[in-house]
């Protein structure tokens, strides 16, 4: 804290990409308590003590100096450990607004944070002209301080109107449409537009998910992270490489990314403030980062390093991302709906320009349709946009949303509140009556500039891209969700739950009358699993009819019984999953099996094919 006869400064460039924006006028003041300061990690844990002691010291100092003007000065350079950019500048506001609330001073200047500034002083030459004070907070309890994103900020402040587009063309403001109430777009209108994400009770499907020993939840880790079983980690392995050879063969660029990353880097403070996501942190030494809730980070670092000309245009980078972390609310927890720890794939496409984005966002959104195909998914289709870009672009909007044939929901937003001006998503409606978004694209015009990704045109010069953002399937946990969600809705209904063939854990489980037909069983079972075909034989010697009804629990897509006829005379009676009776000679099993999974990848199967060699993985008991 000096006490100067005169202070000047004035702002140069910027320090950091997400310094506030700024009057760069000069500005000068005489007779004032200049306070240079600086926020340091240690302050992350208690910022409001840190807030109340600089603002009882700054007032204690004043009033024996007797001046009536401060100013809040951040300097950096008073510290080794400086904290995150974000909470520096909120307790900066905060002590520049608790200055100014105690009606002493006639003036209270804070300079602006994030940039080089020079500046002049000329220091009185008292004792108490020039002190030094440090605070910590271990005297005081810890209290959060939450830093606002923007992007919520700015989603509160803007307009949102909401509409049926109809599948001939019609936009209807959604309070004029005729939803038949029983409908799930009925359903998906009001949980988006009344904003209700908490449950009081458990999903339908956890109890699925734990009866058929897919996944579970951890009692021994932080609430939202799952345990998985054998039988559900091959459904993830599945989805994931079918996702990863989707978009490998539409030209995607694999990559893999840190999962987490430093609170300080500047394009990442900025673009934090941007996202509405709550972080987990860890320490390392005496350095804090943050998860990653996305693989944006990661590979707009990617992109930003390298090399890329028009001619790679597209660009698109690709990341499976196994751990993605969000440190959601408790309460709005809810199984694999909503967890803390996921696997998201991720991609991130560079392009030209706008007519480029649009062609690729078409291409893009052709393919999470038929994920959404792929996953044997009902859902219903969001579609958001600015409302400028929203009347500049209808024709090339009504030929996406009319091609899957079904009335959407369509918001448009006056203020551009996030980092995009065009986005859809596709949601399932489970049986609560909550919806949970799956496969997205979006244009984003902000974050080429943020994390300085350039291409070289035919010019010869360096050029600002644009960039999509696009999860092709959605988080992988929420694609089993929504399977066993709607699976659920079925067994209400009084219909047959089922698997997509290409993902059943079991697609065909062997029951052998007795143990005279095991070994022919066993054979028959090898001969399935060589193929690719995932099989299991039920050999703890049960009657027919319970190891019937226990394939019928356990969602088998076909079950085959071997008795000494099917032995003898090599024809078989292989019974669907929905009740339907295949008569086939055995030597056509396999063709058939393999025809039933057509250009599905295959996965070996995870665990014992007998079913007396499998321990219990989780028992309602």
């Amino acid at each position: 804290m000096l006490h100067s006869d005169e202070f000047a400064y004035e702002v140069k460039k910027k320090a950091i990409s997400s310094a506030e924006e700024v009057d760069k006028k000069p500005v000068k003041i005489d007779n004032a308590l200049v306070v240079m300061m600086a926020v340091e990690k240690s302050d992350e844990e208690n910022p409001e003590a840190t807030v109340k002691r600089t603002i009882e010291e700054v007032n204690k100092v004043a009033n024996e100096l007797k001046v009536q003007n401060v100013v809040c000065y951040p300097w950096v350079h008073l510290t080794s450990s400086p904290g995150r950019p974000d909470y520096a500048l909120k307790v900066l506001r905060e002590v520049e607004d608790g200055l100014n609330k105690t009606n002493k001073y006639k003036n209270v200047i804070r300079a602006p944070f994030g940039w080089y500034k020079g500046f002049m002083i000329k220091v009185k030459g008292h004792p108490l002209s020039e002190l030094s004070r440090e605070f910590t907070s271990s005297d005081d309890k810890p209290a959060a301080l939450e830093i606002e994103s923007a992007a919520i900020k700015a989603e509160d402040e803007s307009s949102h109107e909401f509409f049926v587009y109809t599948s001939d063309g019609k936009r209807v403001p959604y309070k004029e449409f005729n939803f038949d109430k029983k409908s799930d777009l009925y359903t998906f209108f009001k949980y988006e537009t009344e904003k209700r994400r908490s449950s009081d009770k458990p999903p339908e499907h956890v109890e699925l998910m734990q009866r058929l020993e897919l996944v579970d939840y951890e009692p021994a880790s932080d609430a939202g992270n799952m345990r998985w079983y054998p039988k559900g980690w091959l459904m993830k392995r599945l989805i994931e490489t079918h996702v990863t050879n989707t978009l490998v063969e539409k030209g995607a660029y694999c990559v893999e990314t840190p999962i987490m990353y430093d609170f300080k880097h500047p394009a990442l403070a900025s673009y934090m403030n941007r996202f509405p996501a709550r972080q987990y942190t860890v320490k390392s030494g005496t350095d804090q980062y943050f998860l990653r809730f996305a693989a944006c980070f990661g590979q707009f670092m990617i992109a930003s390093d390298a090399t890329i000309s028009y001619r790679q245009l597209p660009l698109k980078l690709f990341e499976m991302t196994h751990y993605s972390f969000r440190r959601e609310q408790r309460g709005e927890l809810a199984a694999l709906r909503r967890l803390r720890t996921f696997s998201m794939p991720d991609q991130h496409t560079v392009v030209a320009d706008m007519d480029m984005a649009k062609s690729e966002f078409r291409e893009q959104y052709e393919t999470c349709v038929q994920m959404m195909n792929d996953f044997e998914l009902e859902y219903e289709a969001v579609f958001r946009f600015q409302t400028d870009f929203y009347e500049t672009n209808k024709t090339w909007i009504h030929e996406m949303i009319t091609l899957i044939k079904k009335p959407v929901m369509l918001e448009l937003f006056d203020k551009r509140y996030a980092y995009f001006v065009s986005k859809f998503e596709f949601n399932i409606v489970d049986s609560q009556g909550k919806a949970a978004a799956l496969s997205t694209v979006q244009i984003d015009v902000e974050n080429a500039e943020r994390f300085d990704i350039t291409y070289f045109g035919e010019d010869g010069q360096k050029h600002q891209p644009l960039i999509l953002h696009a999860s092709m399937s959605g988080a992988v946990e929420r694609v089993i969700y929504g399977i066993l969600e709607r699976n659920a809705i079925r067994i209400k209904k009084g219909e047959k739950s089922k698997f997509p063939f290409w993902l059943a854990p079991c697609q065909i489980r062997i029951l052998p009358v007795t143990e005279k037909q095991l070994e022919y069983a066993v054979k028959l079972t090898d001969e399935i699993l060589t193929s690719g075909i995932r099989a299991e034989i039920d050999d703890r010697g049960d009657r027919v009819g319970k190891m019937i009804r226990d394939a019928e629990r356990n969602w088998s897509s076909y079950t085959l019984v071997i008795g000494d006829k099917e032995v003898e005379s090599g024809e078989i009676q292989l019974k669907a999953r929905d009740g339907t009776i295949l008569n086939m000679n055995v030597s056509e099993l396999v063709p058939f099996l393999l025809d039933k999974n057509g250009k599905y990848i295959k996965q070996k199967l995870p665990m014992s094919k007998f079913l007396s060699k499998r321990p219990i993985f989780f028992s309602s008991s």
